[in-house]
């Protein structure tokens, strides 16, 4: 596993660099990911989501479908695509998006969240996408 500093450093620049509030960066460990980073998440938020299930949440979607999984809003989504703990989180519009290994499998998931309350547009998820894959995981 990479250095949990480094992803932390990694995870601040890309929430800053993109204008969101808060983010998570999740390892693949075989059907579970494991939480290696989080910026601005509650703690009893961050107790919840140690280890997500493939499926589970936003993080465990996007490991499954491989792809990108967002939310205008945490806290009113009605898709259950978002857990009941992510909604403690103080932001809106959120996203959680694979990243790949060198042969294309998922090696983690990187979220992000915004405080206002908007769809992701095709060419701002490009770029979110594009970016994630530099995580240091």
């Amino acid at each position: 596993m990479s250095d949990h500093n480094a992803l932390e450093n990694w995870l601040k620049g890309y929430i800053t660099g993109n204008g969101g509030v808060a983010g998570t960066v999740h390892v693949r460990q075989g059907e579970n990911l494991l939480l290696g980073a989080a910026v601005n998440i509650p703690p009893p938020v961050i107790e919840k989501v140690q280890t997500v299930p493939s499926g589970k949440g936003m993080a465990g979607l996007a490991m499954e479908r491989d792809a990108p999984v967002q939310t205008c809003n945490l806290k009113d989504d009605k898709t259950g695509d978002v857990r009941p703990g992510a909604k403690a989180v103080s932001a809106n519009a959120a996203a959680a998006i694979p990243i790949h290994d060198g042969a294309g499998n998922v090696r983690g998931v990187v979220g992000i969240a915004f405080m206002e309350e908007r769809e992701i547009g095709e060419e701002e998820l490009s770029k979110l996408k594009k970016q994630a894959e530099n995580a240091p995981v």
